[in-house]
Formats: C-alpha cells, sequence, structure tokens
C-alpha cells in the first residue's frame, strides 16, 4: 500500500486528505501529520486521514508521496527535519503560495536523491484550520506544478495524477514567473482587502460605520480576514512580486482619482470598463478560455519541460503578456521594476 503523507493539517492540508480519500484510490493510506494532537483527532473525524502522526520522521519512513502543507516560514524546518528519512522513490511536494524561494529552500536542505515537484493548488478560504476543510476545495480550480531542475518524470507524473484527482487542472510554470503572476490575482488581494479595512477602522467615525457596512463591505473585505500565517509567508518570500503590483494598483487609483475630479464621464466609462471586465471572467471563464487556446495542454506542457521545448516558448508568451500588463498597470517609476 502506497502512503500518501501530508505534514500539517490545516486547511489545505485537511482539504487534500478529504478529496483524496473521497476519490477511493486502490492500495493508497492518506496519514495526516500535526503537532496538534486535537487537529488530528478532528481530521480523523472528519475523515481526511486514515491514520494520524504526530512524528513525521516516523511518518514518512515508507512514504511515496509527502505533501508539506505547514505555513510556508516552516518549509526549512520540515525540509530539514524530514531529509534522513524519506526513503529512496519517495517525492516531496508542497502547497506553498510562493515557490521560488520555495524551491531554492528544498535544493538547500533536501538530497538530490529527493525529487521536489513544487506545487500551488489555486484555492482557500478566509477560514484558517482543519474546521475548513473541504473535499471539493480544489474541483474546477488551476493547480500549479513547478518541478526542481533534479525532478524526475516519473516524479513529476505522481503530481499531475494526485492534481488530478482533487479535481484540479494541472498548470506548469517556471517558479518566478509563478510568483509574478499569483502576486497580482492572490496576494495583491489580499494587501487590498486589508488595507481597506484598515481604512475604514482607522476613521473615527468607523463605529457608526461599521453599523452601517453590509454585503459590498463584507465581501470586499474577506481576504482582510486570512491566516496571519499564510499572508506573513507571503510578504516575506514574494516581497518584490507584490510591490509590484502594488505600485500597478497605486497609480490605478490615482488615474481613477484624477478622472473623478477632473473628468466624470471618463470616470464612469472607467467603471464600466472594469466591470466588463469581472463579467467577461465571471461567465464560465468564456473569454479567458479562448484567449488561453495557444497554451499546450499539461501533458504536453509536461513532456516539453523534459526535452527542453514549448515550456521556454509558453514561458516567452507569459513574459510578453506579463510585460504587457505592467506597461498597462504603470511600472513607469523609474523604469526599473527588478529594484523593487
Amino acid at each position: 500500500m502506497d502512503r500518501i503523507i501530508i505534514i500539517g493539517m490545516g486547511l489545505i492540508g485537511g482539504s487534500i486528505g478529504l478529496a483524496l480519500r473521497a476519490a477511493k484510490l486502490k492500495n493508497i493510506e492518506v496519514v495526516g501529520v500535526d503537532f496538534d494532537r486535537g487537529v488530528l483527532n478532528q481530521a480523523k473525524k472528519l475523515g481526511a486521514a486514515d491514520a494520524t502522526e504526530t512524528n513525521p520522521t516516523k511518518a514518512v519512513a515508507d512514504a511515496a508521496l509527502v505533501v508539506v502543507a505547514t505555513p510556508i516560514l516552516a518549509f526549512p524546518e520540515v525540509f530539514q527535519t524530514i531529509a534522513p528519512h524519506v526513503p529512496e522513490g519517495c517525492v516531496v511536494t508542497d502547497v506553498g503560495s510562493t515557490k521560488g524561494q520555495v524551491l531554492r529552500w528544498a535544493a538547500e536542505h533536501l538530497p538530490a536523491r529527493i525529487p521536489f515537484v513544487g506545487g500551488h493548488p489555486m484555492a482557500g478560504r478566509e477560514v484558517a484550520g482543519i474546521e475548513g476543510a473541504s473535499a471539493t476545495l480544489f474541483q474546477g480550480t488551476r493547480y500549479c506544478i513547478v518541478p526542481a531542475p533534479t525532478a524526475s518524470k516519473e516524479a513529476v507524473e505522481l503530481l499531475v495524477s494526485v492534481a488530478s484527482h482533487l479535481g484540479a487542472q494541472p498548470f506548469f510554470a517556471d517558479p518566478d514567473e509563478h510568483d509574478v503572476l499569483v502576486a497580482g490575482i492572490s496576494h495583491l488581494p489580499l494587501v487590498a482587502s486589508a488595507a481597506l479595512m484598515a481604512t475604514a477602522a482607522g476613521s473615527p467615525a468607523w463605529r457608526e460605520m461599521a453599523l452601517l457596512a453590509s454585503s459590498g463591505f463584507r465581501d470586499t473585505t474577506r481576504l482582510a480576514a486570512t491566516d496571519p500565517a499564510l499572508t506573513r509567508g507571503i510578504g516575506l518570500t514574494n516581497q518584490a512580486g507584490v510591490l509590484r503590483w502594488i505600485d500597478g494598483l497605486q497609480e490605478t487609483l490615482a488615474g481613477f482619482r484624477h478622472l473623478l475630479q477632473e473628468d466624470p464621464e471618463a470616470f464612469l466609462t472607467a467603471m464600466d470598463k472594469a466591470r466588463d471586465q469581472r463579467l467577461l471572467w465571471m461567465a464560465d471563464r468564456q473569454g479567458l478560455n479562448k484567449q488561453e487556446s495557444d497554451l499546450p495542454s499539461a501533458s504536453d506542457m509536461m513532456t516539453d519541460l523534459f526535452v527542453g521545448r514549448g515550456v521556454a516558448d509558453f514561458l516567452k508568451k507569459q513574459d510578453q503578456r506579463l510585460a504587457e500588463v505592467e506597461r498597462k498597470q504603470g511600472t513607469r517609476s523609474g523604469g526599473d521594476s527588478g529594484s523593487r
């Protein structure tokens, strides 16, 4: 029986356990690892694991796959702890929302004999902990797969299979490219939500405003309630990417402010355009699917990753798209985004 070890039974780790067990895979045992016995008891009660363990070195001793699902800043310690005990042929992956620093930590702390394939399921909730775990959390989402240069094709195929069983669509990316892209659609919203919450709550009139605040304010500030361990990890491991997108948001807000003050009709046009862009995105992703028709399939991307062709072309296209986004968002402050 192959054992899948999940270290960290919080929202993501617990949801992976639930989804894998719901898939009813033959000859697979899911083992949940956490230092908190209360969390493990809850995970077992919810059905997120077949077995539980508080000692990671003991758990990984006969593992086929190890999923590190702790907060990002704990990764180096986890890698160091399990490195001497992971058996030959076992694959190690993670679910961290940044990848560049994580792959550097893996290269530093895991021996070359252990294939590391970075992962990032593009799913989550503001509710932290095993209580928020769901077997359907990953359904219909993208699962970023970022292999270390030394990872074998078989190791990558294993993570592709796991992502598919979770109900997600594999998406290959370069680590640094991944961090810039997700900074705009995942990390920036965290900052913007927190900034809106801080702005309103910092007003002398907040007591009265709080009584009036309804669904719009609630929904827009939802991400401000995100687990602090997650936001801290993002801020410290993807600082350059987040700063880049904060700069873009500041320039966009400044542009909206100028239009509102100087040309209200143009301001309304800009608001209408943003509304249309969101409606297009929400309409079953039809607009995006048409735009992405030139992207290779996951299997083609994985093959090209090991023969050195299509992924390079794909990343080049991503660079071109990113440059266009930066041009529109406004990285005009000095013209050197790499210095931030």
